[in-house]
C-alpha cells in the first residue's frame, strides 16, 4: 500500500479522456475530449458506401470550443454543423487527428488509444439510427462498489452485435460520479493526477484547510473530510429536543469522509472514471507519511477498496471505447453534486447560505457543466459563459469564481430535448423544484409548476415520447410509504424521501399532464437512482385507450440495494398492496392501475431485480416497448416479461 518515496511521474499522454460522442444528428456532430496540451484538430468522416468527408484544421477551429482548465488540461467540445446530411442506419467511420499547437506531430487513435476500435473495424465509428428502436440506459456508477462496471456490459453488447443493430443512444440518468462518496484510494488517484495537471491554487472559504494545494497534498484529510465540511446550528428538534442547539452537518451523506471539495478534484474525478489514460502507474499508492496517519480501521478500509479501484481502472479502456462509438445523453442526480441535493427548502437555505458548502456545490456544478451538460446542448452555453469558466480556473477562489457559481445556481436550462423519433425529453429534477408551502423541512416536488407547464408544451403534437426522469415517477409503493412516514416525523433526509408523489402539488400537476387530451399516447419513462431495476405498466383509471405509460428503471451501473433488505421490502410490498388487500384500497395512488412485470429469473412473486448492469429497451414503431432487458455484469440478459397481466388498482 505504500512506497518508500515519491517516484518520478510519467509524462502525460496527449489525450487524457475521450473522444466521447455526444449529441448527434444527420446534420450535426458533437465530440468531447480532454487533452494535456492545446491542440489543432482535423477530422475525416467515412460513411460506408459514400464519399469520405474531410474537415481541415481551419474548419474545425471554427466549430471547436477549447477551455484551459489547468497548465496541462484542456477540454475540447467539437460541435460541427454539416452542409449535407449524413446517411442513417449505416456505419460511419471517423479519424480524429490531433497535433499539439507547438508541433506538427499529428496523432490518431493508434497513438493515443490503441484499444479504441472494435474487432473487424479499422477506425472508430458510429451509426445514426433513424429512430429510437433500441436504447441503453443506466445510472449510479460508484467506482468502489464491489461489482463489475455496467458500462462493460454495454461495451460487450456492442462488440457482439453488428453496428446496424446497435442502440441509438446511451442514456446516463444520474450519478455518473459520486462526489460525496469517494473511496480513499480513488481520492489518492485524483490527487496524483492533479499534481501533474497544474491547477491554480483555489482559496477555500471558512475551511480549516485554506487552499486546494494543501488539500491535495500536505493535508488531504483522507477519511476525515467530514470534519472539514460545514456545520450549522440545528434549527429544530425532531421528536425530542435531543438535537436542539447542537451543530448538525450541512451535507447529509453518510459517506462524506472523502467528499470532493475543490474544483480540481471534481475535474480529476471525471477524467478518472472515463479514461484509462489519466491513471498514473502508482495511482492508489500512499506515501509512508500518509499511510502512517491512517488508523487501523482506515488501513483496513483502504486495503479493501484498493483492489476494487484497481479492477475498475483496468476496465476503463472498454468504457472509453463504448463512449467513442455510442452517442450519450446525460443528466445529473444528487450524487453528481452531493447527497440530498435540494431535497428540501430548508436544505437549500442551509447549504447556500454557507460559503464553504456553496463553493463545494458550485464546483460540482462547474464540473457537471463541462463534462456532461456542455455536450447535451452546446448551443445553450455562450462564449461569454465559457470565458467565465476559464477565468474561474485561472484564478480559483476569486470573485470571478464566485460569480460563476452564482450564475450556475440560477441557471434553469439543464433540461433538454433531442429531435429523435420518438422525441427524447430529459428532465432536470434537481434545480427546478416545487418547494413546500407548508413546511420548509418537507420534501420539495421534483418539478415546479413552471417546469411542468413547459413540459406539457413540449409534449404537444407527439404521439409517443421517451422521458428521462432520474428518479422513478412511479416507484415501489411500500418504499414510498416508508418515506412518507419519515417525512411525517420530520426526518425526510434519513430515507432520501424524494419521490414524485411526496409533494401533493407536483403529484396532481403530473397526473393532470398525463390526462391532458393532447398528451402523447405512449410514454416510456426511463429512470435510475434507486439501485434496483423494475418495470411497471401504468394505466390511468377512467382513461379509455390511453395514455399508455411505462416506468422502466435500471439501476445501478455499479451499485446495488442491500440484498436481504430489498427481498423483505419486495415481499412486503406484494403482500400489503395486493389486489385483495384492504390497505391497497385505502391507499390507492390517484386512480392508477399498476402492472408490475416480473424479471425472468424472479423467485415466486419477486418484482425487483437487484443486479448491477445496464438496461436495454427495444421500442415498437408506435413508441411502446416490446422488450426490456437488464444486461448484467455477470454476462446475463435478464428480460422482464412485459406481456404478463398481473394488474392491481392502486
Amino acid at each position: 500500500m505504500t512506497e518508500p518515496a515519491e517516484q518520478p511521474k510519467q509524462p502525460l499522454p496527449l489525450v487524457l479522456a475521450g473522444p466521447m460522442l455526444r449529441a448527434i444528428t444527420p446534420r450535426s456532430l458533437t465530440f468531447w475530449l480532454a487533452t494535456s496540451e492545446s491542440v489543432n484538430i482535423k477530422l475525416k468522416l467515412m460513411p460506408e458506401g459514400n464519399t469520405a468527408i474531410e474537415l481541415d484544421v481551419a474548419t474545425l477551429a471554427q466549430h471547436t470550443q477549447s477551455l484551459r482548465c489547468a497548465d496541462k488540461l484542456y477540454l475540447q467540445l467539437i460541435h460541427i454543423p454539416l452542409e449535407a446530411a449524413l446517411p442513417q442506419g449505416c456505419w460511419i467511420g471517423y479519424d480524429l487527428q490531433l497535433a499539439p499547437d507547438s508541433t506538427a506531430d499529428w496523432q490518431g487513435w493508434l497513438q493515443w488509444a490503441p484499444d479504441l476500435v472494435y474487432p473487424g473495424h479499422n477506425s472508430p465509428g458510429f451509426v445514426i439510427q433513424p429512430s429510437l428502436e433500441k436504447l441503453l440506459h443506466g445510472s449510479c456508477r460508484k467506482p468502489h462498489f464491489n461489482a463489475d462496471d455496467g458500462l462493460l456490459a454495454a461495451d460487450s453488447y456492442l462488440e457482439q452485435h453488428a453496428p446496424e443493430q446497435w442502440p441509438a443512444l446511451l442514456l446516463l440518468s444520474g450519478d455518473q460520479i459520486y462526489a460525496d462518496d469517494v473511496a480513499a484510494p480513488m481520492l489518492r488517484a485524483i490527487h496524483q493526477l492533479i499534481s501533474q495537471l497544474g491547477f491554480s491554487d483555489e482559496s477555500l472559504p471558512c475551511s480549516a484547510v485554506g487552499s486546494s494545494h494543501a488539500l491535495h497534498s500536505s493535508s488531504p484529510y483522507y477519511y476525515k473530510r467530514d470534519t472539514l465540511l460545514p456545520k450549522t446550528d440545528a434549527s429544530q428538534a425532531v421528536l425530542t429536543q435531543v438535537f436542539k442547539g447542537v451543530k448538525k452537518p450541512v451535507f447529509t451523506s453518510d459517506n462524506a469522509r472523502n467528499h470532493l471539495i475543490s474544483l480540481a478534484e471534481m475535474l480529476g474525478m471525471y477524467l478518472l472514471v472515463w479514461s484509462p489514460a489519466a491513471w498514473p502507474a502508482d495511482a492508489t499508492t500512499l506515501t509512508q507519511q500518509q499511510a502512517a496517519e491512517l488508523t487501523p480501521e482506515q488501513r483496513q478500509s483502504y486495503n479493501k477498496h484498493q483492489p476494487i479501484i484497481k479492477q475498475f481502472a483496468e476496465g476503463l479502456s472498454k468504457v472509453q471505447r463504448l463512449l467513442a462509438h455510442l452517442p450519450s445523453a446525460m443528466i445529473f442526480d444528487d450524487h453528481d453534486v452531493t447527497d440530498d441535493w435540494n431535497l428540501t427548502a430548508e436544505w437549500e437555505q442551509t447549504a447556500y447560505n454557507h460559503d464553504f458548502s456553496r463553493r463545494i456545490i458550485g464546483n460540482a456544478l462547474i464540473g457537471y457543466l463541462l463534462c456532461q451538460g456542455w455536450g447535451n446542448t452546446p448551443e445553450r452555453f455562450t462564449p461569454e459563459l465559457l470565458k467565465q469558466v476559464e477565468h474561474a480556473f485561472a484564478d480559483s477562489g476569486s470573485d470571478k469564481h464566485q460569480q460563476l457559481i452564482t450564475e450556475l445556481l440560477r441557471f434553469n436550462q439543464w433540461h433538454y430535448q433531442w429531435p429523435t423519433e420518438p422525441p427524447l425529453l430529459v428532465l432536470d429534477t434537481r434545480t427546478r423544484r416545487w418547494r413546500s408551502e407548508v413546511d420548509i423541512g418537507k420534501p420539495s416536488g421534483l418539478l415546479d409548476w413552471e417546469a411542468i407547464t413547459e413540459l406539457q408544451q413540449d409534449l404537444i403534437g407527439h404521439d409517443a415520447v421517451v422521458l428521462v426522469a432520474p428518479a422513478p415517477v412511479f416507484g415501489v409503493k411500500l418504499i414510498e410509504g416508508i418515506q412518507k412516514f419519515f417525512t411525517f416525523i420530520g426526518r425526510p433526509l434519513l430515507v432520501d424521501a424524494e419521490n414524485w408523489m411526496a409533494h401533493r402539488g407536483t403529484a396532481y400537476a403530473l397526473m393532470n399532464l398525463f390526462r391532458h387530451p393532447k398528451t402523447p399516447k405512449h410514454f416510456v419513462i426511463l429512470s435510475g437512482d434507486v439501485h434496483y431495476s423494475f418495470v411497471y405498466e401504468v394505466n390511468l383509471r377512467g382513461q379509455q385507450g390511453g395514455p399508455d405509460i411505462w416506468q422502466i428503471t435500471s439501476s445501478g451501473l455499479k451499485n446495488q440495494f442491500p440484498g436481504k433488505l430489498l427481498d423483505v421490502l419486495d415481499r412486503l410490498n406484494r403482500w400489503l398492496y395486493s389486489p385483495r388487500s384492504p390497505l391497497n384500497w385505502f391507499t390507492k395512488r390517484r386512480s392508477m392501475k399498476i402492472v408490475p412485470h416480473k424479471p425472468d429469473n424472479a423467485k415466486a412473486g419477486e418484482r425487483l431485480l437487484n443486479q448491477s448492469g445496464i438496461g436495454l429497451v427495444e421500442l415498437n414503431k408506435d413508441g411502446s416497448p416490446h422488450k426490456v432487458v437488464q444486461l448484467t455484469v455477470n454476462d446475463e440478459q435478464i428480460a422482464f416479461n412485459i406481456s404478463e397481466q398481473d394488474a392491481r388498482w392502486e
